[in-house]
């Protein structure tokens, strides 16, 4: 029998009876060392520019609609390569064998054909606030799953990396994740979390965490 669970409702509980999951310390990463990356001359005024104003404004006391605005849609389009593309508010659904994930993912960087989503390669999840606020990690880890099938799907690759983020206000929290035995009776969910990085003071970093994960792929076929 086949269990359909929310991206925002599920729980760490359900994650850990539907995979193997393993989840690594907050830490540096080979992925997260990207200062040989360069920032050209056409992409830097444009950084800047998101910066300058993040500086007017007080982050924390915005709402997120403001800040996704503001803050974190414009970096994921500076992001942009060739097919690769910035999304907002992306429906993605994945059917493993004994479970079923549905959902909305409030940001994705992935392959574009005929104005459409045809891969995703970064998922993010926008942290709500107040009480209807859920743990954006668990969130973040369904949709980590549903994109990495629908990868799957597309080259039938027996382990899929997938990178995710979850936004809290300005701050950004980076995911590398590994999807294995998708087909299996209860696929493994290997998990890499990267430190806290704050856009106001480290946006350049931010955005080279960016290129760095749209150069994976920008020369895929």
């Amino acid at each position: 029998m086949t269990t359909k669970f929310t991206f925002s409702n599920i729980t760490l509980a359900d994650l850990k009876r539907l995979v193997k999951l393993h989840e690594e310390n907050l830490g540096d990463y080979e992925w997260t060392q990207v200062n040989s990356l360069l920032v050209t001359e056409t992409e830097r005024p444009f950084l800047q520019g998101i910066t300058s104003h993040l500086f007017q404004i007080p982050t924390h006391l915005l709402n997120e609609a403001t800040i996704w605005s503001r803050a974190i849609y414009p970096l994921l389009m500076l992001a942009e390569q060739g097919p690769i593309q910035a999304w907002a508010q992306i429906p993605l659904q994945a059917q493993y064998v004994h479970f079923e994930l549905e959902g909305i993912a409030d940001g994705v960087l992935g392959k574009s054909v005929g104005g459409r989503l045809e891969l995703p390669y970064l998922v993010m999840v926008e942290t709500k606030k107040g009480v209807e606020g859920q743990n954006p990690v668990f969130q973040l880890y369904a949709q980590l799953l549903a994109a990495a099938h629908l990868n799957w799907e597309a080259d039938s690759h027996s382990l899929q990396e997938i990178f995710g983020c979850y936004t809290i206000a300005d701050i950004w929290t980076f995911v590398r994740a590994e999807v294995e035995g998708i087909d299996a009776e209860l696929p493994t969910l290997r998990i890499e979390l990267s430190r806290e990085y704050m856009e106001k003071t480290e946006a350049e970093t931010i955005f080279k965490i960016l290129k760095y994960i749209v150069s994976k792929h920008v020369a895929t076929p």
